[in-house]
Formats: structure tokens, sequence, C-alpha cells
């Protein structure tokens, strides 16, 4: 009997999508792993792939479609010696129940709608599973004989990799930091034009996400803001230093890159800045993943370089241009920008020289830095001119005392201003 294809949950708090383009056509035959559609979610545009071999018979939805739900059926495929005429509707899933005006924000994100599970592959059975699905476990060490399929006829597709902790167990709930929905909708107000000329453009998913969690980070968290003016002549030499001796290997250091791990430093000295608020409970996190800001065309996204305060400069900074490049080219994957203990921000590039960023839930702090610029200081005692950069930090006074705040802060500019400690 040919099989539905279904709109995918692409990441934990996807709901609907934008089928943005179709790439295969009624017709055309697909084997595992084919790339068929694009599919924009609300944080990126991505690739969806087949997960079975067979004959496209039917396009249910069409490309340029929004708010397509998840579980939609959206195509069919048929399989070899298939009849495309016992292809039947599936049930569709029945749209989500509105939350009442002021509903509590829940600590998990709300769950897409429920596919058929299928039974744990049995021990010493050929474990069926996508070449995406298998890609992603091999990165993230994920035991897939532990996992159970929710594509077709069981196989294990890339949801059901990303939704499982390393070694196979499915994730517990709450257990993974995840981007906290608003709790209720962006009210959609009337605004009156009087009369000035406009054209309209109409918002895509990534931007209305924005609006969405900003206005949520605004109305609900209790930001506090804390700036430092940071000297930094010595890193500046430093990464002078270490360009020219990274230079064979083609690796060239922003000064960005040093900012990615003095951070992180400073929260290895600061543990009390690494949390996040989660309802009735503090998570106090080990790891530092520093969240960078980086602007794409279709809006602001933070890909996350993971354990930043471990890592070498020099993989930092090859990780972030590779990051940075597939978020502009909206080829993020999930697990690539959900997440993060807190995060960077730097608007130093158009001369900014200081700013207050909101914090990026659940996350409970965010770094501003402003542009190096020449000011009066005292340089060795004495008055004299040094390059001087403004950072400020954003923190959630529900989970950040201001103490502790200014202390990372003062570790911070300490770091920066002795940044031997960086290659340490």
């Amino acid at each position: 009997m040919p099989t539905p294809i279904k709109m995918p949950a692409l990441s934990p708090t996807m709901e609907e999508g934008t089928l943005a383009k179709w790439l295969v056509k009624e017709g055309d035959h697909v084997s595992s792993g084919d790339i068929m559609a694009e599919i924009e979610t609300d944080k990126a545009t991505m690739e969806f792939e087949a997960v079975d071999e067979g004959t496209i018979v039917s396009i249910a939805v069409a490309e340029g479609t929004e708010g397509v739900k998840v579980g939609t059926v959206i195509a069919t495929l048929a399989g070899e010696d298939e009849d495309a005429s016992e292809a039947t509707p599936d049930e569709q899933p029945a749209p989500a129940k509105a939350e009442p005006e002021n509903a509590p924000v829940p600590e998990k994100p709300a769950a897409a709608a429920p596919a058929k599970k299928a039974s744990p592959t049995p021990a010493g059975d050929r474990i069926v599973a996508s070449p995406l699905a298998k890609r992603i476990a091999e990165q993230k060490g994920v035991d897939l004989s532990g996992i159970s399929g929710t594509g077709p006829n069981g196989r294990i597709v890339k949801a059901d990799v990303e939704g499982a902790n390393a070694g196979g167990a499915a994730a517990a709930p709450g257990a993974h930091a995840a981007p906290v929905e608003a709790a209720a909708p962006v009210a959609e107000a009337k605004v009156p034009d009087f009369g000035i000329p406009y054209e309209a453009e109409k918002l895509n998913n990534v931007r209305k996400t924005i609006a969405r969690r900003l206005t949520e980070a605004k109305q609900t968290i209790p930001h506090i803001y804390l700036t430092v003016d940071v000297q930094l002549d010595a890193l500046l030499k430093l990464r002078s230093e270490l360009n020219a001796a990274l230079e064979p290997q083609g690796i060239k250091l922003s000064v960005n890159d040093l900012l990615i791990k003095g951070l992180a430093k400073a929260l290895m000295q600061v543990p009390s800045c690494n949390v996040s608020f989660a309802g009735d409970e503090l998570r106090k996190f080990t790891r530092t993943d520093i969240s960078v800001a980086v602007a794409a065309p279709s809006g602001l996204i933070t890909p996350i370089i993971v354990d930043a305060g471990n890592k070498s400069i020099s993989s930092i900074s090859t990780e972030m241009k590779e990051l940075a490049g597939k978020a502009r080219d909206g080829k993020l994957q999930p697990h690539e920008y959900q997440g993060g203990t807190a995060s960077l921000s730097n608007l130093g590039m158009f001369g900014i020289k200081q700013f207050d960023a909101v914090i990026n839930p659940p996350q409970a702090m965010i770094l501003a830095v402003g542009a190096g610029e020449k000011r009066p200081a005292v340089v060795d005692g004495a008055l004299g001119v040094a390059t001087v950069m403004s950072a400020t930090g954003s923190f959630d006074h529900r989970a950040i005392d201001g103490a502790d705040g200014a202390q990372l802060m003062q570790a911070f500019q300490q770091i920066v201003e002795n940044p031997l400690g960086l290659v340490a």
C-alpha cells in the first residue's frame, strides 16, 4: 500500500512550517536519503529527505504553502509493485488546543502531533534508519538499537535521533535546554498607516519567532544590566602574533573568536552565572556552550560553540566560520542552534559603542560587546591612550544576583586584559 509522506517535525518546538520548495515532482523516483523538499521552520530553512524508496505518485501540498501543520500528508510515495489507487488519506492531526491568555510557560516544548510509534528494533535484527539519521547518531554518539523509529515501517528518522540521549535512550522531558515558547501569540494589532505610502512585506517564520521570543523575554525576564570598559591592546597584540603563527594553516583569528573563549573562561570561573531559571529549579550547567548571534538574511540566529571553554581558539575560529556560513545559507541543523548556556552579541564591526542585548531564553545571560576605540585611559599608572571596548552583560535577575553578575563581568575584563590565559 502506498506510503503517505507527512510534514515532519524538524525541531522540538515546530508545530507548523512553510513548504518552501519541492525538489521532486509527481512521477519522480526517489531513494532513501534523497532530498525531496525544503521546509522553512521557525528557525531556519531545512532539507527534508526521503526515508523510503519509491515513486512520488501525488503531491498534496503545493510549494510556498504556509502554516502546514506537523503530521499533515504532503505527498504519497508508492513502492515497487504498489498500486497508487490504494492510497487513502491519513487522518489529519487535530488542531492544537489554544492556550488561555497569560497561561504559564511550559517547561518543555509543546509536542508535535504524535506519530505512530514502532516497537524498538529487536536485538540482532538489522537496524532500519535513514542515512541522515545514521550520520547524526554517529556525531552524537547515539546507539540506534535503543531507539524506536517513527518513520514508515518503523524506520528511524532524524527526529528520533535528535530526541535521544547519547547511548540511545529517549530524552526525558526537560532533559535538554530548549527554546521556551511564548505563553501567548503576539497580538496582531491593527496599525494605522495615516495615508503614508508603504510596501507590505509578509513576515517569514523566523522573523515571527524572533518577534514572539523577544517579546516574551522582555515581558517575563527581569533584566539587570552591568557594563565594564575593557582595554584591548594586549588582546590585539596576542591576536596578531597568533595569526602570524597560524597563517601556514590558513587560519585567521577574529577578535570575536577570542571573546567567545574569554566569555567561556569567565563562566568557568564564575559558575553561578552559567545557569538557567526553570520554574521551580535552577539548572547549573557543567559545560560552557556559547551561542553567538549571527545576522542571516531571514533574521537573527545563534549557532552554538559547544564546550567553548575547553576548545582551542583555532578550533573555535574554524567552527565559527563554518556555522556562520551555514546560518547565512539557512542550512543550520537544530542541534547547531538549539541550547547554549550563554550568548555573545558583537556589534563592534558597525561602530556601535555600547548596547544592551535581550536575553535569549531559556538562557540567563547574554554579553553585548561594542567597538574597540581609542580612549583616554590609565596605562601603567599614567594617563595615556588605549584601545577600549565597552561590554554589557544582561542577566536574568531571577537566576543571577547582581553581585554574581558583577563577578562575571570583572572576570571577563581581567581575562581579556591579560589574554595569555586564553591559550593556556
